[in-house]
């Protein structure tokens, strides 16, 4: 933290920057003592790099007293000479703007999320689309064929303001506390339900969201490659075409190459092309559902199932995918720690502006998609969501060119997003090695680091290949994360007033999004097992159709079982439907 203008001309504010303090070549200011000698720094946050051991410096703060108005009293001031009495003058109006004094972790400044704070609105806008939209959107159709449109439509609408009104919890609660800003989600628990108690309840959910984000991104990533080559090749390319465990490895390496870039702000025009694309190849799948002929035989009833318990599950895993849609929460204190914050201009304001506009246009995506996809497809949509569907229904009516486009567009778009979910793992990373070693991690380091990560991810995607299918599971682990956490965190650190309106309704928010994240899980769990996954040494098979799911076109059903290192031709036109009771599967 620097302040600058302090004896400036009368007229210039002081501004308070609020940027992380490197260890080397800054020290801690000095201040003049009612004595008239200079006080000494604190040991350990000298000009030099700190000493050996020290986990953190403490920043100097000023007592009280020195800046008192006794102090400042004309028969006091006048003793202390002129120079000194501008000197605490100054030094108290300062303390009166700024409110408090940053405290800055000095090893802040060598991780990647909190080494650059030049962030801004623009940016803060570009990050939580990136983060906010995704191929999770794609599968809201499928939550609707299992909820039909009333309960589909009510379950959307109040996840949204739902996690808009914890979004906003978290961007005022990044400086809740005066002189310290929280940079990670995990900071924000500890401070919240105490230091052991918060590790243990929000690292899993927010590491399982990231790393599980990843390899599913890698998982579609992969698979979209695939589908992109053969429609732009066609059978030219199909004498030895590549697999679909090689198509993982490529994209993995093209994740690895694009992860070199250094910190979160570094990577602001890669949200910008992800928001982009992910806009884009939202709203052409929707455009071009509603702009085909629908199948025959749609239905928009729920999907039946044989027993009540059958019933309940498939709602509740419905839930979880619809809970899944809104994901980005784990970020937004990481985005917010990208911005420079001073008392006058703190972080919460650019970052709110960004997060509304960027959730705005959220909104115009998802509604839509969901809406749109379950209109054209209704219980037939398959398990893969609405670009499955587009891809089995209408692959012969729709140009290639404008096909393969929609998937390029996907393919940038996960490019994209595993940067952002990856950056939280990558600063776990850095800050294990630079609070060892205390000092900042080479280009070498963090290479090693950020390819480690990519490949731990491929093998972890061929290993499970049905991550990217277990959107109802995550949505369900990952739920308190984004709808139930940010609410007791709003009472353990402002403490409303017992009783009051805030109160009950962050306990009452708090407490359903519990209750209905262990409900979720189980519905996701539920339908994992019954779906038929099954296990053969190391090679898992994937379930094409889910249970309990709609008529599906019988061609469409022999096509998923073709396997995956032979081509596709396109679909015949679609006549007959048959019942898919027994799920079927592919190596």
């Amino acid at each position: 933290m620097e302040e600058r203008g302090t004896g400036a001309a009368p007229g210039l504010e002081p501004e308070l920057v609020s940027i992380p303090a490197t260890p080397r070549g800054v020290s801690t200011p000095e201040t003049v003592t009612p004595t008239g000698q200079r006080s000494p720094r604190p040991p350990g946050t000298g000009g030099g790099a700190p000493a050996a051991g020290a986990n953190s410096a403490k920043s100097w703060t000023p007592t009280p007293a020195m800046v008192s108005p006794r102090f400042l009293s004309p028969s006091i001031s006048s003793a202390v000479g002129t120079p000194m009495k501008r000197v605490l003058v100054n030094l108290r109006g300062y303390l009166e703007e700024v409110g408090h004094l940053t405290k800055l972790n000095p090893q802040d400044a060598w991780l990647p999320i909190t080494e650059s704070r030049n962030g801004n609105a623009h940016y803060a806008a570009f990050h939580n689309l990136n983060a906010g939209i995704g191929f999770q959107a794609l599968l809201l159709p499928v939550a609707f064929a299992f909820l039909g449109w009333s309960w589909g439509m009510i379950a959307l609408t109040i996840a949204y303001f739902w996690q808009l009104y914890t979004l906003w919890i978290l961007v005022k609660l990044h400086e809740a506390v005066p002189g310290r800003r929280y940079n990670r989600y995990v900071e924000l628990a500890q401070a919240a339900f105490g230091e052991r108690l918060g590790v243990w309840l929000a690292l899993f959910p927010t590491v399982y969201l990231s790393a599980g984000t990843a390899t599913a991104l890698i998982l579609i990533g992969g698979e979209t490659m695939k589908l992109f080559f053969q429609i732009v090749c066609g059978s030219l390319c199909s004498s030895n075409p590549l697999s679909t465990v090689e198509w993982y490895l490529v994209f993995t390496i093209l994740c690895i190459v694009l992860s070199q870039l250094p910190n979160l702000n570094s990577i602001a025009g890669l949200s910008l092309i992800g928001a982009v694309t992910a806009i884009t190849y939202a709203t052409m799948a929707w455009v071009l559902s509603v702009s085909q002929e629908r199948p025959p035989s749609i239905s928009y009833q729920p999907l039946a199932s044989p027993s009540f318990g059958a019933t309940a599950f498939s709602i509740l895993n419905a839930l979880g995918i619809i809970a899944f849609a809104f994901r980005g929460h784990n970020l937004a204190l990481e985005i917010q720690a990208t911005m420079p914050s001073t008392f006058k201009h703190p972080a919460h304001v650019p970052m709110w502006r960004g997060a509304k506009v960027a959730y705005l246009l959220i909104a115009l995506c998802l509604f839509p998609v969901a809406i749109g996809g379950f209109w054209a497809y209704g219980n037939l949509m398959p398990a893969g969501g609405i670009l499955n569907a587009l891809y089995a229904f209408h692959s012969h009516d729709i140009p290639r060119g404008l096909l393969a486009t929609t998937f390029l567009l996907v393919v940038f778009n996960c490019l994209s997003s595993f940067q952002i979910y990856s950056m939280p793992v990558f600063d776990s990373f850095e800050a294990g090695y630079t609070s060892r070693t205390n000092r900042p991690c080479s280009i070498w380091v963090r290479s090693g680091f950020r390819v480690f990560y990519g490949f731990i991810s491929f093998f972890i995607g061929v290993a499970l290949p049905f991550l990217s299918s277990l959107a109802g599971l995550l949505g369900g682990l990952t739920l308190p994360v984004t709808f139930a956490y940010p609410c007791f965190m709003w009472i353990g650190i402002k403490k409303p007033q017992r009783f009051s309106f805030s109160w009950y309704l962050n306990w009452s928010l708090g407490i359903m999004g519990m209750a209905f994240s262990l409900a979720l899980s189980a519905g996701g769990v539920w339908s994992m097992v019954n779906s038929g996954l099954k296990l053969k040494n190391i090679e898992f098979i994937a379930v094409i159709v889910p249970v309990n799911c709609p008529m599906l076109p019988t061609e469409v059903e022999e096509r998923n079982t073709i396997p995956t290192d032979q081509p596709r031709t396109p679909l015949p036109s679609i006549t007959q439907c048959t019942p898919c009771s027994e799920s079927k599967s592919f190596h």
